[in-house]
Order: C-alpha cells, then sequence, then structure tokens
C-alpha cells in the first residue's frame, strides 16, 4: 500500500489533476461531456471521445450502462439501455479505452454505479482500469462509508475516486465527503435525477462558493445543464461544467446520422466557447 505522502504526489502527476491545474493558470474552468459507453455502438464511443477532445473537451466521462441507473433521467436511462444492447460490459470498455489510449491522453472518468464494478470484482477492476488507461472512477450510490472495498485498491493504483454532493448534503458532511475524494467534487445542482433543464437553481453559486470554503480539491457542477448559456453561466463559479443529459439527447435523436459524431462536436464547441468566455482572463 502506497504511502498518504505517496498517493498524493501520484495524483499531482496525473491527468485529471494537471488538466485542473492548467485551467487555473488560465483562470477558465473546464468542460466535462458525460456520454454512455456503447451509445450508439461501442466504435462511435471511440469517435465521440476524440471529437469531443477536438472540440474542447478537458475531460471525459464514460457512462458504464447499468440496468437500474436509479440517479438518471429518461434521456440517460434510454442511452444506458442502448449501451446495454450494444455490449458495453465493462471489460469491451476497458478495451476501448485501451484502444483510446493510442490516439489521447485526455482524463478518462468511468461514471456509473457499485453493482457492475463490485460483480468485477473492485480490486481487479482497479488493476485492468489503471492498465486500460482510465483515470478515475465515480460510483454514483457508493458514499464514502461504504467505499473501502473500492477506496483502498483504486488508491493503490493511483486512480481518482470521485464523490458526488447534493444541495441536500450539510456542511459537515460535505468537508467530510471533500476528504474522501480525489480528482475533483462533483456537485449535484439540483434535487432529483438528471436531465436537461430550462433553469438552474437561483442558488447554485451561492452553494458552490461554499463548498470552496471547506475544500480546495476542484468543484465540477452537474446535473441539468443543457445549453451554452447555462454551461456559461456556471464556469464563473465552478471549476468544471458536466454537461450529460444534453449529449445522450442529441445521440438518441442523430444515431443514424452520418453527422452523428460532427453534431456532437459541434456543441461541444459551442458549449467551450461558453465556457472560455465566462471569465476574465489573467493578466500577464
Amino acid at each position: 500500500m502506497m504511502s498518504d505522502e505517496a498517493t498524493d504526489q501520484r495524483g499531482r502527476e496525473g491527468r485529471i489533476y494537471q488538466k485542473f491545474a492548467a485551467a487555473a493558470d488560465r483562470n477558465q474552468s473546464t468542460l466535462i461531456p458525460f456520454i454512455v459507453a456503447g451509445d450508439p455502438d461501442l466504435e462511435h464511443t471511440q469517435k465521440l471521445v476524440l471529437e469531443l477532445e477536438a472540440r474542447g473537451a478537458d475531460l471525459i466521462e464514460l457512462g458504464v450502462p447499468f440496468s437500474d441507473p436509479m440517479a438518471d433521467g429518461p434521456a440517460n436511462q434510454r442511452a444506458c439501455a442502448r449501451g446495454l444492447a450494444a455490449g458495453a460490459t465493462l471489460p469491451r470498455i476497458l478495451a476501448t479505452v485501451t484502444e483510446l489510449r493510442r490516439h489521447t491522453q485526455i482524463p478518462i472518468i468511468l461514471f456509473g454505479y457499485f453493482n457492475p464494478i463490485f460483480r468485477y470484482g473492485c480490486e481487479r477492476l482497479c488493476v485492468d482500469a489503471k492498465r486500460a488507461g482510465v483515470d478515475g472512477l465515480l460510483a454514483v450510490d457508493l458514499p464514502p462509508e461504504e467505499a473501502a472495498e473500492l477506496a483502498a485498491p483504486a488508491r493503490a493504483e493511483g486512480l481518482d475516486l470521485i464523490y458526488l454532493l447534493a444541495p441536500t448534503t450539510p456542511p459537515h458532511r460535505s468537508k467530510v465527503i471533500a476528504e474522501s475524494a480525489t480528482g475533483f467534487l462533483y456537485y449535484v445542482s439540483v434535487t432529483g435525477v438528471t436531465g436537461a433543464r430550462h433553469t438552474l437553481p437561483s442558488d447554485l453559486e451561492q452553494n458552490v462558493k461554499a463548498l470552496k470554503k471547506i475544500t480546495q480539491i476542484p468543484i465540477g457542477v452537474g446535473f441539468g445543464i443543457s445549453n451554452p448559456d447555462q454551461a456559461g453561466a456556471v464556469a464563473r463559479f465552478a471549476d468544471a461544467v458536466v454537461v450529460g443529459s444534453a449529449f445522450s439527447q442529441l445521440i438518441e435523436a442523430n444515431a443514424a446520422s452520418e453527422r452523428l459524431v460532427t453534431m456532437v462536436g459541434e456543441f461541444a464547441a459551442a458549449l467551450k466557447q461558453a465556457i472560455v468566455g465566462a471569465r476574465t482572463p489573467k493578466q500577464e
């Protein structure tokens, strides 16, 4: 087992840390698209990741399809169903990441639920994920108090373990979660499931700024962000803007189109433009 100092040093050398550090130096937020692996198929998943990076994505959340995605709304539920139908199992997703690493070094986070990880085996997954080139893990339904079985091998392999915070999370518990997380904290902007929304909560900025007073770890905001205007608004105060359901809807509507990859890229580029323009650049 690595010492805390060694683990911290490895984290500072990791792709997630470096990406956030570089963005902070530019006084910019980061763009994190979420797409479900295998939607519409694993070949397209590779093309979409590369296109997303080319059009401005800083990190990628790669969804692991699950039959009971309890934190997800209808768009991501359907994306999970399509991913499962396409055969996007954990071994095949890891093989996809391995292939992607021949072309890109963008940080990749496996985002999903604990059941597939548990069935695969926590230690085995962490070893295989690190070998494939995964940078972090996020299990939506795994709180820190129950995470030892995954946290220990993730720490040993230098994988970031990312946790969720909700608007209803009290300050003392937010501090506990922040102390357990590495990579970044994922702040859920709304109470409820994922899904594009017309408006975001009026107290979102206030809540994120309150979190920044108790932790130095970057804070990404997701759930509900569906267009460039919203992305730009969140980018003014958050370290990352996570967009998922809007991508799932776009993929669903254009799965049979030859322009699918281009259309996803164009949407990512619009989000990125709004994010980059959200803050005043640092003066040299």
